[in-house]
Order: structure tokens, then C-alpha cells, then sequence
């Protein structure tokens, strides 16, 4: 049902940009999860608790994935669920910078069919529903249709860059660029101010599973690292590294990788 549940994920994550707002980032509580598994502050549990509390009451048959809730095995007994990353680019967040993201995703028997990225600090909302094309702000709009690496430029961490993620031994001549959210970069794809995007490393659902719609209803493309479609509320919420773009470039990326 995308075409009513946009609507509840546009009020949904406007709530959460407002109750994030209002914590001072540099000043938020904060500590690190066990195992490494990197920061968390009193800011995300709250928008967590606030979007788990609106959007179950709107949709209770639907199952709930959150990088803050402790997963289990009953939203794979629905046939739709939330997949929800509260705040993505926390460490961004307490840095008082602006670039940090919430992310809301409905997905249906494996496949997102409404989806919101939301930058309060930066006024930007990014969303789609299946087959109803992609919007910033209300607006249309499209991924890049450039197909060659010498005029490109890609959201890509420092690893990927590295000559053995390659089949040639060697990154491909494309301008690199970083952005600390993975939903932000999907977002920036997705309206073309970048070209591409990938991570190599296994990526939780919540980083991606709302950008990936945004960027296929923009016309882009997105699959793991190997070229296989996406697929959402798995048993293990992880993907296989991700590869958006446009659909030239995205192709020029796919051959090019080791």
C-alpha cells in the first residue's frame, strides 16, 4: 500500500527531525554499544521510541526492524514491516555537524514500496513510493546519466578505493568523494549530485533499505556488490555491500569491480 503510506512516513519523520532538533548533538548523552557496533546517543532512542510508538499504532500488522530495537524473528511472520535507522551518521550528530539522516522504509514480501531520508538541518526530504517516482521537497527528480568513470564522481569510503577491490588492480580513473550517511549519499544519488555510490562491507538494512527505493524510482540503479537485487527483512539484516547510480555508470562499476 505505498501510496498511503508515504504520507504517514512524511508525518512520521518530520516528528522525529523535530524531537532530534532538540537535543544538542555536542551535548547529547552518549555511549558506545557493545561490540564495537559504534555509537549511540539519548537522541536516537528517542526518535526510535517516537516513530516505533506512531507508526505501529497507524500500522499494527505490520513487523519493525530498527537499528534500536533488539531484533528477533517476528517481523519475519509479516508481510510488510518498517525498517527504520532513527538517526544515520550518529557520530555526525555528535560532532554538531548537519549531514546526519533519518530513514524510514516500508518494505513488502522483501521489496521497499514507500520510503523517506530526512535532513532536518538541512531542509532536505527525499521520498518515493513504488512506481510513483522520486521527490526532493515535493520535487521530481532523476540520477545521472553519465556512463564514463573520467567524468564521474562517487560517494566511496576510503577502502573501496583501494586497487584489490578491482579487477584491473587499480581504481578506475572517477573523482571520489565521502559523505558520512549512507541514506544521505542514496539521497544524493538519487537527485544526481552524485553519480554513484558504493560500500564494499556488509550493510544493515536500515542504512540502505530507503535509498534504494529513492534511487530505482529515480531512475537509478541498485544492487549489492555482485549485481544481485536487494532483498529486505532477511534473517540477517545485512547486504552484501551496496552499488547505486545511474544505470550507465552503475553497469561501468559492476564490470569494473573484482
Amino acid at each position: 500500500m505505498p501510496a498511503s503510506d508515504l504520507p504517514l512516513l512524511i508525518d512520521a519523520v518530520r516528528m522525529a527531525g523535530r524531537v532530534a532538533t532538540s537535543f544538542v548533538g555536542k551535548s547529547a548523552q552518549r555511549w558506545d554499544k557493545p561490540g564495537g557496533a559504534g555509537p549511540v546517543t539519548e537522541a536516537d532512542l528517542a526518535v526510535n521510541n517516537l516513530l516505533e510508538n506512531v507508526l505501529l499504532l497507524a500500522r499494527p500488522d505490520y513487523g519493525w526492524l530498527s537499528e534500536e530495537t533488539e531484533d528477533g524473528t517476528k517481523r519475519l511472520g509479516h508481510d510488510r514491516v518498517f525498517i527504520v535507522d532513527p538517526i544515520d551518521g550518529t557520530r555526525s550528530f555528535t560532532e554538531g555537524a548537519d549531514t546526519w539522516a533519518h530513514a524510514i522504509a516500508v518494505a513488502e514480501q522483501g521489496e521497499v514500496t514507500a520510503a523517506v531520508i530526512y535532513l532536518p538541518l538541512r531542509g532536505l526530504l527525499y521520498s518515493a513510493a513504488r512506481g510513483a517516482g522520486a521527490q526532493l521537497n515535493g520535487q521530481p527528480i532523476n540520477a545521472s546519466a553519465i556512463g564514463v568513470f573520467e567524468e564521474a564522481t562517487i560517494l566511496a569510503a576510503k577502502p573501496a578505493l583501494h586497487g584489490t577491490a578491482w579487477f584491473s588492480g587499480a581504481c578506475p580513473p572517477f573523482k571520489p568523494a565521502y559523505r558520512p550517511s549512507l541514506a544521505y549519499r542514496l539521497g544524493l544519488v538519487a537527485q544526481a549530485r552524485f553519480d554513484a555510490m558504493l560500500t564494499l562491507r556488509p550493510s544493515w538494512e536500515w542504512d540502505i533499505a530507503a535509498g534504494a527505493l529513492i534511487v530505482s524510482e529515480a531512475g537509478g540503479t541498485i544492487t549489492d556488490q555482485r549485481g544481485a537485487p536487494l532483498r529486505f527483512n532477511g534473517a540477517d539484516p545485512r547486504l552484501d555491500g551496496v552499488v547505486a547510480g545511474g544505470s550507465l555508470i552503475h553497469a561501468a562499476l559492476l564490470e569494473a569491480l573484482a
